[in-house]
């Protein structure tokens, strides 16, 4: 990885080391290349320092919470702690706001569970064209209450109408349930409206960060949701689900769960034992991102970190994006890099092959992308795209270097002019 500056704070350059050996799973080859993960957005490598906590667990401490004696305390204030951490990443108040799911789409099918037992027939929410559909189906699935979901509509770009999302929030809607960026495309929404839209309307707004939190950084207070929702593995850690409530907010849902359960939030939407590994893993992966960092204080590392990694990040995708455009057969999809905020996502499909052939014939080179509709299958069906297999997407991560995006270029001409 380059360490060229990628991003400038006051009069200093914040350089972005070269720490692609933290990462034991790329110094494996295919057919004679190196691996080129270019698969990201569906989650990313691990860092040794994760693998070691979650090995630590194990080895040390493996065992259930709440008993009185040394492995169940340790077990205790592990969980305790991955909470703090990941509040520090969120920008939340604290462990209190902080709860864990075996995934994202688990815990919104907890929400909307929750949120059936709330609503009345004849309240809205709103939903998107845009979302995975984690953060559709989950919602759609109150239809059945007598709920009505309205669908903001997405425009030929990838981004979402503004205006017929401001005609979809009205006196009934409830709640606002969008992504914050979108998996297939890269699209960034405008939370700061949704925001508005809802509060005017007396809504809640729930957010699908799984998209946005490897990529920029977050402060749920700022932002003022009510709800966000992403997963670990999308940035750097194990398969774990989070989900940020404001707090108390939990206390006024009823969530599927035992009575022997914790009744208060977070706990109270936490069904059964946790994979307490994996969640030692996330604490380590938001450490091992805050050792970017500058400041003072964990929360200042951290917010450092994601500008920078978000810069080299931003840096590399906008070469890709540029060398795909300038390829003939090649059709990129989504927003331009000239937007304010786009993640380091770029979907793209070549006349006359599908997604899946592109993929392959990457992959043999020992380049990882992926094919096809990523779960966002609403916006792939709006635009026209899930007939024809969906689209190829290449996504980067901090680990990601210039050769990478080099060689993904260099292998994609090839194909298109015919010579693999």
């Amino acid at each position: 990885m380059d360490t060229a500056p990628v991003m400038e704070t006051g009069s200093r350059w914040v350089q972005i080391p070269d720490r692609r050996g933290d990462f034991p799973s790329l110094l494996r080859t295919h057919n004679g290349f190196p691996l080129a993960y270019l698969d990201g957005p569906a989650g990313t490598q691990v860092p040794q320092s994760v693998i070691d906590a979650v090995t630590r667990y194990y080895s040390t401490c493996n065992a259930n919470t709440h008993g009185l004696f040394p492995t169940a305390e340790e077990s205790d204030r592990m969980l305790e702690a991955a909470r703090a951490a990941v509040a520090r990443f969120l920008g939340a108040p604290g462990p209190q706001c902080i709860a864990f799911g075996a995934n994202m789409t688990t815990l919104a099918f907890g929400l909307a569970r929750a949120f059936a037992r709330l609503l009345q027939p004849g309240d809205e929410v709103v939903i998107t064209q845009l979302d995975h559909e984690a953060n559709r189906g989950p919602w759609l699935s109150l239809a059945g209450s007598g709920i009505v979901v309205r669908e903001v509509a997405l425009r030929p770009d990838a981004t979402l109408d503004e205006e017929d999302f401001a005609r979809a929030v009205g006196p009934r809607t409830r709640l606002v349930a969008l992504g914050m960026a979108s998996n297939a495309f890269g699209t960034v929404n405008n939370i700061a409206r949704a925001r508005d839209l809802a509060r005017r309307a007396g809504a809640l707004l729930l957010v699908d960060a799984v998209h946005y939190a490897p990529h920029f950084p977050i402060d749920v207070r700022a932002a003022d949701v009510d709800l966000l929702l992403c997963s670990a593995y999308k940035f750097y850690g194990p398969h774990v689900g989070i989900l940020y409530a404001r707090e108390g907010l939990l206390d006024t849902l009823e969530p599927d769960r035992l009575r022997v359960q914790d009744q208060r939030g977070p706990w109270r939407i936490e069904t059964g034992t946790l994979n307490h590994a994996a969640i030692a893993g996330v604490a380590a992966a938001v450490d091992y991102i805050g050792t970017f960092g500058t400041g003072t204080d964990a929360r200042a590392r951290l917010v450092t970190a994601m500008e920078a990694i978000g810069a080299h990040e931003h840096r590399l995708a906008v070469r890709l994006y540029e060398g795909l455009c300038g390829l003939d057969r090649v059709a990129v999809h989504g927003p331009t890099f000239d937007v304010p905020r786009r993640a380091p996502t770029v979907s793209f499909t070549v006349r006359g092959m599908t997604a899946a052939d592109v993929s392959a014939r990457l992959g043999r080179k020992g380049i990882c992308t992926w094919d096809g509709n990523f779960y966002a299958i609403r916006p792939m069906e709006v635009l026209g795209l899930q007939a024809q297999g969906g689209v190829t997407r290449a996504g980067v991560s901090l680990y990601n270097s210039d050769e990478e995006i080099a060689r993904l270029l260099g292998e994609l001409g090839d194909i298109v002019r015919g010579r693999t």
